[in-house]
């Protein structure tokens, strides 16, 4: 990530991105399926808000379990899949 300062870093929030499964909530398919999108805008890096099993108190950022991908958002597999 050298020179960082001079590249476009654009940030995700998956609950407010794209919904695929009908949930209301914005998912890891969603952010899949709009990375052609994202790669025309010229984004050099992609920073993805946490995604990870939490007990939402805190919008996600209150992360429990780093290794399991919050139902919310989707599986496992789908972040393989990223």
């Amino acid at each position: 990530m050298d020179n960082w300062r001079n590249k476009i870093i654009y940030q995700i929030y998956p609950r407010s991105f794209l919904d695929t499964s009908g949930n209301g909530i914005g998912d890891l398919n969603g952010i899949t399926k709009q990375a052609d999108y994202i790669s025309d805008l010229g984004v050099d890096y992609i920073w993805i808000s946490p995604f990870f099993e939490s007990p939402q108190k805190d919008f996600g950022y209150d992360v429990s379990n780093y290794r399991k991908v919050d139902k919310l958002f989707g599986t496992n597999e789908d972040l393989r899949n990223y």
